[in-house]
């Protein structure tokens, strides 16, 4: 794990997941160096001067970019827009929820990424799909390759507590995958992203009410086979997705890329200060991701979060990973996953440790070789390549 600011793990979190999205040591140089003491601050002045230092330099970016606009420079300016939206989601995340300008911060990470996105050329694109007399949205990205009236597997992938799909597109699994053959929605679900921030969706226990919304949609996309639709989660995604698996018998193969068996037991060990916490504000946070009013309440609702009883329902191929030195969350619930999933026909435990990478938490010290890994295995199990 790449420690910038050695007494700040929820800081360095954010580090390097911003390098995982694609920022540029360079910059981070540029912003980090004059955060050494107020990484030693209490939370709401700490991540007040980390959000001014990246906010400036998404800033600077853009300032760049627009010259490279004008005089015609598409795809310079596109990556430079798009690395400024990946430091406004650092930035961003690391706020508390009701942090006065967090959500005029949140709009414009949006644009931003899909402007640049544009300006490359990016196959990228924002879908909604309808859902409870609103929508949920995501961003979809064909396989290579894909011929007009081609159907292509598919891998839904899910937030976890504080990623949102732009993140999770940037990390890219998405890339990955279309390589081989299989296309991806990153959903920001209920919860997560724009469903929280700018819809008030919060988040469930019981996964598979959006879940079988989303799959609902993707029967009726020309280019989706209905028979090939995965799911993929990370971090608290590996409960969203072990529980939507298990409910909605039409996906036909899951991932956790990190596993979350039993949250609510996680929740209790940090009431004890056992484990490290990955946004700072956390308990305000959860409260908010959760629609509970305060934490009394939000220990209620996680009793719910977690998967005894019902991974023995997956009757479809699963992958479980986790990183052998994930301090968020105990390797041990990987296991228990594994050993529930006692009714699939190909189950299989993957622990990334050093020698390969990504050994942290859901792999956000190095996501390249797990990532690929995983888009390996959902290939080889949806009917995609590998070569």
């Amino acid at each position: 794990m790449f420690k910038y600011f050695p007494t700040n793990y929820v800081w360095n979190l954010s580090v390097d997941l911003a390098i995982e999205m694609g920022a540029r040591i360079g910059e981070i140089e540029a912003m980090c160096a004059p955060l050494q003491e107020a990484a030693r601050a209490p939370d709401a002045a700490g991540t007040r001067a980390f959000r001014e230092t990246w906010v400036k330099m998404a800033d600077q970016l853009c300032e760049l970019a627009a010259e490279d606009e004008a005089k015609g420079r598409r795809f310079s300016a596109g990556e430079k827009y798009r690395r400024a939206s990946s430091y406004l989601i650092t930035a961003e995340r690391l706020q508390a929820h009701d942090a006065p300008g967090r959500l005029d911060i949140y709009r414009r990470e949006l644009e931003l990424f899909l402007k640049g996105s544009h300006l490359l050329g990016d196959r990228v694109q924002r879908v909604e799909i309808p859902y409870e007399g609103t929508h949920l949205s995501a961003l979809y990205y064909p396989a290579d390759g894909l011929q007009p009236g081609e159907r292509a597997p598919m891998l839904v992938q899910l937030n976890g507590l504080d990623s949102t799909k732009e993140m999770k597109y940037l990390v890219g699994l998405p890339a990955w995958l279309a390589k081989r053959g299989v296309s991806s929605l990153v959903v920001d679900q209920p919860g997560t992203g724009e469903a929280l921030r700018l819809q008030g969706l919060t988040a469930r226990f019981d996964t598979e009410h959006w879940a079988s919304r989303v799959v609902d949609w993707l029967e009726q996309h020309p280019a989706v086979d209905p028979k090939r639709i995965g799911c993929e989660g990370v971090s608290l995604g590996g409960y969203y997705c072990p529980r939507s698996v298990a409910m909605e018998p039409r996906f036909a193969a899951g991932v956790c890329w990190g596993a979350n068996h039993d949250w609510r037991d996680v929740q209790k060990r940090r009431l004890e200060k056992e484990g490290d916490f990955p946004v700072p504000h956390y308990w305000a946070h959860v409260c908010w991701v959760w629609g509970a009013k305060d934490i009394d309440d939000f220990m209620r609702i996680a009793e719910d979060v977690h998967l005894d009883g019902v991974v023995e329902k997956i009757k479809v191929p699963f992958l479980v990973t986790h990183g052998e030195r994930d301090s968020q969350i105990p390797l041990k619930w990987a296991h228990r996953t594994y050993e529930q999933l006692v009714n699939s026909p190909k189950r299989e435990l993957k622990v990334f440790t050093d020698r390969e990478g990504g050994s942290q938490h859901a792999s956000f010290d190095n996501s390249i070789n797990a990532g690929q890994y995983i888009a390996d295995w959902v290939a080889e199990t949806l009917g995609g390549r590998t070569a």
